[in-house]
């Protein structure tokens, strides 16, 4: 339960970095929060806005990247200018929303939530528009990006143990939420009134004068089973990061039978090769053209839930004993 605002702690008492690229990720991210500090000055060449608090046995650090400002590049400055006035981040977690990638293998709905998870060739996420152009329009991607810390897929590995007995604390989370946040009650928590339609990869969007898609045809919708429970799915696999948005079906599918991709954003390859991270997406649309704005309250809740119940998988003495995010930046 948040209490009210505490006496501050040092800066260099905040361990764990939360990152979110959008307003209401930030407002999710501090709703989850067990306790709320009071805010700390920065030092100067950090222009980020913080919220302070706790979760778990940890104190967190909250930042968004500036209004408007999107992608990669501006991901890595917040991160970088975080560490000048928080020396003891330990390691970050990048929070939010993500188009997802519906498959015969994943069975990837709205408000779902996908994890990066490394594989034997990738590290969890890939920067897909990066690489090199060759014959037949082709693009070689080059370089692997950094897996997220061992602690932290440690962790991950616990929960995903937790989750095979127990059904994820996710659903309870949001509860608590809305309990303790009338106000946020409802678009941040599950309304059956929200429609998830997921078309054809082929079939466009009609209208492009409205986000809606009551103009579109409804016979070019996947006919998908009906499931059991409301509750968020979590999916563990490979992350799609760029500098553009993915609006189009034929090219989303197309990427993720190459790569294996379960959704696409736009911030994480700007982290994880210079900040130890973890990235945790809600899934808000299916990255096509008939993508809209109604599901991403929610879906940024469900991603802020489970990163709330992963750090109470993370044993405090572990992130003790890890070497800062400094020290690791400049060892590389």
């Amino acid at each position: 339960m948040a209490t009210e605002p505490t006496p501050s702690l040092k800066p260099h008492d905040y361990t764990v970095a939360w990152i979110c690229a959008l307003p209401n990720e930030m407002a999710a991210a501090e709703a989850m929060l067990d306790e709320r500090h009071t805010a700390l000055p920065t030092i100067p060449g950090d222009d980020n806005t913080y919220v302070t608090g706790r979760v778990g046995l940890h104190n967190v650090i909250i930042a968004c990247l500036p209004a408007g400002v999107y992608g990669t590049t501006s991901a890595a400055n917040v991160a970088s200018q975080m560490r000048l006035t928080f020396k003891g981040i330990r390691f970050g977690l990048m929070v939010g929303i993500a188009g997802g990638v519906p498959s015969a293998d994943h069975d990837i709905r709205l408000g779902d939530v996908v994890v990066g998870k490394p594989t034997r060739d990738f590290g969890g996420v890939i920067q897909y528009d990066f690489g090199k152009a060759v014959s037949g329009g082709h693009l070689e991607r080059t370089g692997v990006l950094n897996k997220p810390p061992t602690m932290l897929l440690t962790a991950v590995t616990a929960l995903q143990s937790a989750h095979i007995a127990n059904k994820s604390r996710i659903p309870d989370l949001i509860a608590d939420l809305a309990e303790r946040h009338p106000q946020m009650r409802e678009k941040f928590t599950y309304d059956s009134r929200r429609e998830d339609l997921l078309f054809e990869a082929q079939y466009d969007h009609t209208d492009r004068e409205t986000t809606t898609c009551d103009g579109c045809d409804r016979q070019r919708l996947v006919t998908r089973a009906q499931r059991d429970r409301n509750d968020p799915i979590i999916h563990y696999g490979l992350i799609a990061s760029g500098n553009q948005v993915m609006k189009d079906g034929r090219t989303r599918d197309q990427l993720a039978r190459e790569l294996g991709i379960l959704c696409f954003e736009m911030e994480a390859a700007g982290l994880v090769d210079t900040f130890p991270c973890l990235v945790i997406r809600g899934i808000c649309d299916y990255a096509d053209s008939h993508k809209n704005k109604q599901w991403q309250e929610y879906a940024a809740a469900t991603a802020a839930g489970y990163a709330k119940e992963l750090l109470y998988m993370v044993h405090a003495v572990q992130v003790a004993d890890t070497p800062t995010a400094l020290l690791v930046k400049d060892s590389t």
